[in-house]
């Protein structure tokens, strides 16, 4: 028999299994290495992304499954992707979240195109740039409890019916309370999308690098940097400037790193240009050579490559 709740979740997962067709393959929006994305549609006609989460047990049972879904509830802002319900039942983990009729920004760079033009022309990258930046520093420095992503990617940066960024997929990243160390006991995320020592401490950090651009930009070839589908159509002194706040947000040391909302300032126009003389006087050990780098991340690491290679990790994420 079941009890009031178990009834309520019961009859929300038939919903929400009817609403994906039972989950059929032709409606996956997405798949992550917390499961399935799926898109359904509710019994009013209300347009819906449901994710099914895999492996459900290893979340250490239910009451732990709602004190995160509850915890994350309360991370509302508008460049972050708004948890509209869930259910649990003895086998199943679902979330429920607003569909993204824009998708993602990875599936958009893919040669999407409107009479011969980048659907993500450079006026909208920025404002990708910009609303995601707004969104991490709302997680790190202003929600409480604070939320360290873990996995920030163009995968998981969402685009809404006005290409408004939404960043995704942070429900079940690591909670950090007033009391909280940032150390965790799982590595979670995809390697060149977070800081290469949490590879070897296994430390979160709110500072973390993306992409290696250090050697085009010494070799003054920041044109190469720039997606062909823009036919050139940027702004040059835009461009410098996103790749100085990037080179910032890359140092070896993470000390030096600048915080989200230092991050955002500057995308902003504020304060980089003092940031980055500043920074030029530091002493960057890790473009000496790879010979000091902990072994246990350098083998993700070239120095002659522009962008680490994405590679999931094993293990919850």
């Amino acid at each position: 028999m079941f009890g009031p709740l178990e009834e309520v979740y019961f009859q929300l997962f038939k919903e929400l299994r009817a609403a994906t067709d039972h989950f059929n393959a032709k409606n996956i929006l997405g798949k992550g290495g917390y499961g399935n994305v799926y898109k359904g549609t509710l019994n009013d006609g209300t347009t819906v992304a449901v994710k099914r989460l895999k492996d459900s047990n290893n979340f250490g049972g239910e009451i732990q499954f709602q004190t995160e879904v509850e915890t994350i509830s309360l991370a509302v802002h508008r460049n972050l992707l708004r948890l509209w319900g869930f259910c649990s039942t003895e086998n199943e983990r679902l979330l429920v979240y607003p569909f993204m009729p824009n998708g993602s920004v990875a599936s958009r760079l893919k040669a999407d195109t409107i009479q011969g033009k980048p659907v993500l022309d450079w006026s909208r990258r920025k404002n990708t740039a910009l609303g995601t930046a707004r969104g991490l520093l709302y997680l790190h420095e202003q929600c409480d409890p604070k939320i360290i992503h873990h996995d920030v990617k163009a995968a998981n940066i969402l685009l809404d019916e006005d290409f408004e960024a939404v960043v995704g997929d942070f429900g079940l990243a690591k909670l950090l309370d007033h009391h909280d160390s940032h150390v965790t006991t799982v590595v979670r995320g995809t390697v060149g999308h977070i800081a290469p020592e949490y590879l070897s401490t296994g430390q979160s950090s709110k500072k973390r690098p993306m992409y290696l651009v250090k050697k085009l930009h010494l070799e003054g070839k920041l044109n190469l940097m720039v997606d062909k589908a823009l036919k050139q159509d940027f702004d040059r002194v835009e461009l410098q400037e996103m790749v100085q706040v990037v080179l910032l947000c890359t140092q070896f040391n993470p000390v030096y790193r600048p915080k989200m909302s230092e991050v955002l300032r500057m995308l902003e126009g504020e304060g980089l240009v003092e940031r980055w003389e500043a920074s030029q006087s530091v002493e960057t050990p890790r473009f000496k050579g790879l010979e000091s780098i902990p072994q246990r991340y350098s083998d993700y690491m070239e120095d002659s490559s522009l962008v680490v290679e994405a590679m999931e990790l094993s293990g919850p994420r």
